[in-house]
């Protein structure tokens, strides 16, 4: 097959790893800059031009789309599987795992556990948002965030207004989060590759530091899940529609609560951590994949 892998950066250790992967099992990779895709949307031939040349030959894509994009790249997805290319990735499953409101309205209806969480069209009502996810300490997060950016811990229910009327002056939207202190600053990525957990670590954020996120110099170490948490990260990659997913969890008093499910999880923390080859798991994730017009014939 001739794969490609919907990158920015042809550097990164992902996208090396999966161009590697690739290769090692006999399939050409090529890495494509998804902001340099032009799509043409036509009645009966949808296509893609990059760099003024049209693509005609990619018969997978593997999308490692950045939050900051992901409105184009999820476009450039959908247009993939408009010209009947397999995709690693549904291009709605990552709008949905994009969208944190949405995100967790699904994982609670799916009756997953999750810190107690709180949104608001700017209410000015900011003590009683405080109060119905616990009171102080409290998180706060910005709904575009990403990698622990816009991520604030509200220590006294004096700072959490504050820092609540703040964002909401600048308009910006946010989620209030109850603090699950037993995590001890703590969580647990647990690696979703169609329907099977293939690797889990435990991220601890450094001294003094509430969040786990390795970009903020956090440290990874392999865990053994235990069959709750294993249940729940299955159950939110599901949910969410997910054939690959990351799903960021935390240990606490009442179970594992999900915090997150990243639809580009990143390869370096979690190969490092297990020693597993998770980027070959992938390929062969792909490799099993109908392609759209199979699966065209099939609905038909």
């Amino acid at each position: 097959m001739k794969i490609a892998i919907l990158s920015r950066d042809q550097k990164l250790y992902s996208t090396r790893r999966l161009v590697e992967a690739a290769e090692q099992r006999g399939h050409q990779a090529v890495v494509l800059d998804h902001l340099r895709c032009d799509l043409v949307i036509e009645q009966g031939d949808p296509h893609i031009l990059y760099k003024g040349e049209r693509l005609t030959d990619i018969d997978a894509v593997i999308p490692r789309i950045g939050a900051s994009v992901t409105f184009y790249g999820t476009a450039v997805v959908r247009q993939f599987e408009m010209m009947k290319v397999r995709s690693a990735v549904d291009s709605q499953a990552i709008v949905r795992s994009r969208d944190k409101l949405r995100s967790l309205q699904i994982l609670s209806r799916a009756g997953l556990g999750m810190p107690k969480t709180a949104f608001t069209n700017y209410s000015k009502q900011t003590s009683e948002l405080v109060k119905e996810v616990g009171g102080a300490p409290l998180v706060i997060k910005l709904l575009e965030g990403t990698q622990g950016l816009g991520v604030v811990l509200a220590e006294t229910r004096k700072a959490a207004e504050s820092v609540i009327e703040a964002f909401h002056n600048l308009k910006a939207r946010i989620i209030v989060q109850e603090f699950i202190s037993e995590a001890g600053g703590a969580d647990i990525r647990a690696f979703i590759v169609n329907g099977e957990v293939v690797g889990a670590m435990k991220r601890q954020g450094k001294e003094g530091e509430f969040r786990s996120n390795l970009h903020r110099g956090g440290k990874a170490m392999l865990i053994k899940l235990s069959r709750q948490e294993k249940a729940a990260a299955l159950l939110a990659a599901k949910s969410l529609g997910l054939g690959i997913a990351g799903v960021d969890m935390l240990q606490s008093k009442r179970g594992p609560l999900i915090l997150e499910v990243n639809s580009s999880p990143g390869l370096e923390g979690i190969e490092r951590a297990t020693q597993k080859d998770i980027a070959g798991r992938i390929i062969e994730y792909i490799e099993g994949l109908p392609d759209r017009q199979q699966k065209k014939k099939v609905k038909e």
